[in-house]
């Protein structure tokens, strides 16, 4: 079943291999992707559907050095020039829209106001193009405000329609700022859009409301991260998690979205099941953040109903013909993480398709 299609929107999927939205900080200072971009996307159109690296759609959303945007025009026509490679290698290709929040720096984001939902800044340190820096206390985004920051994700996702791209993913995972407004760890507001799960989820139900009025509803997808406890968005109340998650899967799935895609480490446990009966849609799942998705395990998922599709991350960035390589039972290169955050081609764009002895 995983090498069986899938329709997701508009979209029919060959098959059931999403590659994940991965971080290289390959698009330089000016946030363009260049020729090398263009080609590792082309690199893997045969996965069932390509998500782009996080992407900002505001510059006071960009979260690290070499980060691509969707903001300029010069920008646009370098994710076109993406979108048009693996189109014509008969892929299919989804933005992933991510504003950093609070994860980012003055000294990455062009000395932009850090924002978050809440003036508490993470514990830690984050890459600038000024070196390492301590994260700074963001600015608590006022409810005057957030409609500005709601049409910054709307404007970036028509600007990825414009360059060629298929639809967007929102990105609500990984501690940045939609999901910091989930987590009670870094939501600590007073209005209506803190205290209660059903508050902390208001403000991602209206960005993906908005995008999918702006773009069409079976263009979006969205990524949560429930349980993740990354970059200070912790959630460590199993109870209060369940609601919040509820209340966000319960807002959104009459929608008609593209899809759910859910990055957990317990893909048969009772939250992963629960949000799948919530949610009336294709159901993607992402289990290895931490330990890498195999072969058999891809298989198993779909197979056991427990997603209709499995997002995959290091072994596309090893396999450009992962889905080959899969379906035929063949080895598998392996990835080499010191080049997954260095710039230029290695570890990028020069992994072999598989050779017969």
């Amino acid at each position: 079943m995983l090498f069986s299609p899938i329709t997701v929107g508009e979209l029919k999927l060959p098959n059931r291999l999403v590659m994940a939205p991965l971080t290289r900080c390959r698009s330089g200072q000016d946030g363009i992707p260049g020729p090398i971009v263009v080609e590792h996307y082309r690199q893997r159109a045969s996965l069932g559907l390509i998500v782009s690296e996080g992407t900002y759609p505001s510059h006071a959303g960009q979260g690290f050095p070499g980060q691509p945007g969707l903001v300029t025009d010069e920008q646009i026509e370098g994710w076109t020039k993406v979108t048009d490679a693996v189109h014509a290698e008969g892929g299919r290709i989804f933005a992933q829209v991510m504003h950093a929040g609070r994860v980012t720096h003055e000294d990455t984001n062009g000395g932009r106001t850090v924002v978050g939902p809440s003036a508490i800044a993470i514990d830690g340190m984050t890459r600038t193009y000024k070196g390492k820096q301590p994260y700074p206390v963001p600015h608590a985004l006022t409810e005057d405000e957030l409609p500005g920051v709601i049409e910054e994700f709307v404007q970036g996702s028509l600007n990825a329609i414009r360059a060629g791209f298929d639809g967007v993913e929102l990105h609500g995972a990984n501690g940045y700022l939609l999901h910091e407004f989930l987590s009670p760890a870094a939501n600590q507001r007073e209005d209506q859009y803190g205290g209660s799960p059903e508050n902390r989820a208001r403000f991602v139900v209206e960005v993906v409301k908005a995008v999918a009025k702006a773009v069409g509803a079976e263009k979006v997808g969205i990524r949560v991260s429930p349980e993740h406890n990354v970059q200070g968005a912790t959630e460590l109340d199993r109870e209060d998690l369940r609601r919040t998650y509820s209340a966000l899967t319960q807002a959104i799935s009459p929608l008609g979205l593209a899809y759910l895609s859910v990055l957990h480490n317990e893909p048969a446990g009772e939250l992963v099941r629960e949000l799948r009966e919530q949610f009336d849609g294709p159901f993607l799942l992402n289990t290895g953040f931490s330990v890498m998705t195999t072969r058999d395990e891809a298989i198993s998922l779909v197979e056991n109903d427990l997603a209709d599709a499995v997002v995959v991350g290091r072994a596309a960035i090893a396999n450009p013909d992962l889905v080959y390589r899969w379906k035929e039972g063949l080895p598998e290169n392996e990835p080499n993480m010191a080049t997954f955050y260095t710039s230029g081609a290695e570890g990028y764009t020069d992994y072999p398709v598989y050779q017969p002895a």
